[in-house]
This record gives structure tokens, sequence and C-alpha cells, in this order.
């Protein structure tokens, strides 16, 4: 039996495009000997002391809810129930577009506990500040891999870790795997950091 590869995957439920390079990866999964290991970071945390624009900082203000939730979970159930519990997060910010309905926020994450088998009163977390070392333990540890001038998501494979890749739609079957072929063959080598193009398409999650 080839022996897997661990592929270590920061994110923050929140972000669109962490969520379709995590769904990339289950994909790559499936076509090439890797194991997935989920780990928290959050957008709050990041941008806390950045200038950034008054509505972005809005629209991420609770975002760190259902890190804390992760946060919780992964203390509780162990590492897989972070990767359950992320997908089902994610469904729902994003596939289903409730991500604009902070009101709600509570009621989501229910649903998304009970679908990933976990305990409903994991959701107390949310308003908690008992889990914040934790995710910025988790977060810090991310991006001190990677520097400061990233977001999320963060990858980490073997002694190489880089932010994203940035990608709009889902690669599936053997496309995933040749992607991740390229990513690692560029990532792989020490002196290469950057390659960038603006992007001209939202995220798709289909």
């Amino acid at each position: 039996m080839t022996a897997k590869t661990p592929v270590d995957l920061w994110f923050d439920p929140f972000c669109p495009y962490a969520w379709v390079t995590s769904r990339w990866l289950l994909e790559v999964e499936k076509v090439r000997p890797i194991e997935i290991r989920w780990h928290i970071m959050s957008l709050t945390v990041l941008n806390e002391d950045k200038d950034v624009d008054s509505g972005y900082r809005a629209r991420i203000a609770r975002s760190i809810e259902l890190v804390r939730i992760l946060a919780a979970a992964g203390q509780k159930d162990g590492e897989a129930a972070v990767g359950r519990l992320y997908t089902e997060f994610g469904t729902r910010l994003h596939n289903e577009g409730r991500n604009r309905q902070p009101e709600l926020l509570r009621e989501l994450a229910e649903e998304a506990l009970t679908a990933a088998g976990l305990d409903t009163a994991l959701a107390d977390a949310m308003t908690s500040t008992a889990y914040d070392q934790a995710v910025r333990a988790s977060h810090h540890e991310g991006v001190s891999l990677v520097g400061d001038d990233v977001g999320t998501p963060i990858v980490r494979v073997g002694g190489h870790a880089f932010f994203g890749p940035v990608i709009t739609a889902i690669p599936r079957g053997e496309e995933a795997g040749r992607l991740w072929d390229g990513v690692l063959l560029v990532t792989g080598f020490e002196d290469f950091f950057e390659l960038k193009r603006t992007r001209t398409k939202r995220p798709s999650f289909g």
C-alpha cells in the first residue's frame, strides 16, 4: 500500500476561496495518495490590526464565532470532527448562500453540528472566549509558515507551505490531480514565491 502524504490545511469557514481549495483537496485525495489534516485560522485575527475596508471588516466580524466552534469540536472529538464540521459549515455558508444571515448563525451552527454527528451544545462556544487561545495558536502556526502577507487558505506539504492556491472552481478527477502535481512542482522550488493574475470570476461551488 502506498503511504499517504500528510497535507495540512488552515482555513476560515467564512472564506469562499478556502472552501473551493478544500473541496479541490478532497478531490485530490481520490486520485493521489494524500491525507488532509484540518487546522483552523481566523479572518478576524488576521485582519484585527490591518487597515481594511469597513464593509469587509463588517462581513468578517462574526467569522470567529464558527472558528471557535471548530476549535471546541477539535478538542472534544478530534481533528476528523473538524473536517466533518467544516464540510457542514461550508455547505450552508457557501453552497446554500447563508453567509449573509448573521442573525441566524446560531441556527446554522446547530444544524451543521447535528449533520456532522456532534453535540449541538458545542454551539455555545461561538460567544465564549474560552477557545480564543486555541484559535490564535492554530492561526499563528499556519501564518508563521508563510508570512503575514497572506490570507486563507494555507497549505503545508512536507517542508513546504504556501498560501492558496486561489481557484474559483473545483477541479474534479484527474484534473484535480494534475493541478496538485503542478502546485507541488512549483512550491517545491525554494526560490519560487509568487505567480498571480487578476481574478475575473467569482467562486463557484458546484
